[in-house]
């Protein structure tokens, strides 16, 4: 298995989204931005005064190239674009209405249509180091009336000039960032997430990839009754063979599920507390 690649060709000019006035002049809220990875993971930020928006944010994290990136918040596709080895390299922007969107830049994968309906936490695109990157990292922009302003997280304004630590709580659920293990922390050294999908707010199911090994691994994550036993299951299917699932009572995770599965399609998916999610056949390759 390899991250799906595609990208549009072309790069128009940004069509700016007319700002929804309330009383005298006041734009409409933003909406609430979440940081633009899954739950529970850990990114470094930074700002710089000298930055191409000066508003934009940086994140990182060690081995990130490959890594999953999420929407911040819900909304429509409005652009997917490729800049090839200049600027921003492989983009996307998702318009979120009343004149904000969000752009996600340096992609080494755009997994995203324009036009496309996408939902806080769905998985747009992955890490890379694209464009004029000088290595692996998100650079990343809200924008308001076609202008970059200064980034919230989940209501808190992010940290300029200079860098910070911050916990994604992106679809979370209710306790969901409580929970004291991550995906990529159950499947193991080398696994890095590349897809993922909500199941409600009572957890969230990733799929990881093992570059060394060629592996996939599924694991289902609870957001609610922590600690608890309730109905939790993964499974992974290569295209081609049995399906593998691991079900039961978990207190916090069901899984891990590991499948080779190098250049082959696969289907995933799991459930928490009777709340399914199943992909079809896809990163094949």
């Amino acid at each position: 298995m390899k991250l799906n690649k595609f990208a549009a060709a072309g790069l128009g000019l940004l069509v700016g989204i007319g700002a929804l006035t309330i009383g005298t002049g006041v734009a409409a809220a933003a909406p609430t931005f979440q940081l633009p990875f899954p739950c529970g993971q850990t990114w470094e930020g930074q700002t710089r005064s000298d930055h191409s928006p000066a508003n934009a944010v940086d994140l990182n994290r060690a081995n990130d190239d490959g890594d999953a990136v999420v929407a911040a918040a819900s909304g429509t596709v409005s652009r997917v674009e490729n800049e090839g080895s200049t600027s921003y390299g492989r983009w996307v922007e998702i318009n979120h209405g009343s004149g904000w969107t969000t752009r996600y830049a340096h992609l080494s994968a755009q997994r995203v249509s324009v036009g496309q309906s996408v939902s806080l936490g769905q998985t747009i695109g992955n890490v890379g180091s694209t464009g004029g990157s000088t290595g692996p990292h998100l650079h990343f922009e809200e924008r308001q009336d076609g202008a970059a302003v200064k980034a919230k997280f989940n209501g808190t304004t992010a940290l300029y000039w200079g860098s910070k630590s911050y916990k994604s709580n992106n679809s979370c659920g209710s306790g969901g960032d409580d929970n004291p293990y991550d995906a990529e922390e159950v499947c193991g050294s080398g696994y890095k997430v590349v897809d993922s999908a909500a199941l409600s707010t009572k957890g969230r199911v990733y799929l990881t990839y093992n570059a060394s090994n060629g592996n996939n691994c599924v694991v289902t994550m609870k957001h609610t009754k922590l600690g608890t036993g309730s109905t939790t299951s993964a499974f992974l299917e290569v295209q081609g063979s049995a399906r593998t699932t691991d079900s039961g009572s978990f207190s916090y995770y069901a899984g891990p599920v590991r499948k080779q599965a190098a250049d082959t399609c696969v289907k995933w998916g799991g459930s928490a507390d009777g709340s399914t999610y199943t992909s079809g056949f896809e990163h094949c390759g």
